[in-house]
C-alpha cells in the first residue's frame, strides 16, 4: 500500500527541526523526538524506555516512520488509559529538594544541568539550554519552589 508522505511520521533524526503540528496534519518526517514532543503535548509522560517501546509498536517495518493510522489508534488507547500521567507538583517539589543538599531553596544552573545530564534519562544539551533560559532568574538562579507549578501539568478529574 502506498502512502503519501504527509501521512507519516519518521522516527529517524532530521537536521531542521519542524513543528509538530502543521494545518491540522503531522508534518511529513518527524525524528523520534518529535514524537516525544507530540506526546507530551498530549498531557502524556512517558519514560524514555515508554517512549522507544510506542515507537517500536507503531513504527511501519523498522522504516523509521510512523504511519497516522497506527499512531492515532495507539495514542487514543494510550490517553484514553491514561497510561503516561504527568508527574505531580508536590513530587517533583521533593525531587527539587533532594537535589538541594545545602537548602537554600534554588539550584544554580551548573548543579541542574550535572545531575539532568549525567542521572537518569540524561538531557541533551539542547534541552538543557531551553530548560534553564526558561528557569533560571535575572541572578542566574532556578528558584525551584516558584517554578514547580509551571513545570506541572494538573491532570483531569
Amino acid at each position: 500500500m502506498c502512502t503519501r508522505r504527509s501521512e507519516r511520521l519518521s522516527t529517524r533524526s532530521t537536521t531542521r527541526p519542524t513543528a509538530p503540528w502543521t494545518s491540522g496534519e503531522l508534518v511529513r518526517r518527524q525524528a523520534a523526538q518529535e514524537i516525544g514532543t507530540i506526546i507530551y503535548s498530549l498531557g502524556c509522560f512517558p519514560s524514555q524506555k515508554d517512549l522507544h517501546d510506542f515507537i517500536a509498536k507503531v513504527e511501519e517495518d523498522h522504516t523509521g516512520y510512523i504511519h497516522l493510522d497506527k499512531f492515532l489508534p495507539a495514542m487514543t488507547k494510550v490517553l484514553q488509559e491514561h497510561k503516561f500521567p504527568p508527574i505531580s507538583e508536590d513530587l517533583l517539589l521533593q525531587a527539587f529538594e533532594a537535589l538541594d543538599k545545602e537548602k537554600k531553596d534554588y539550584l544554580d544552573p551548573e548543579e541542574l544541568t550535572k545531575y539532568m545530564t549525567q542521572e537518569g534519562e540524561p538531557f541533551t544539551q539542547e534541552e538543557m539550554e531551553e530548560m534553564l533560559t526558561a528557569l533560571a532568574d535575572h541572578r542566574n538562579q532556578i528558584h525551584y519552589k516558584d517554578v514547580v507549578s509551571q513545570m506541572t501539568i494538573k491532570p483531569d478529574k
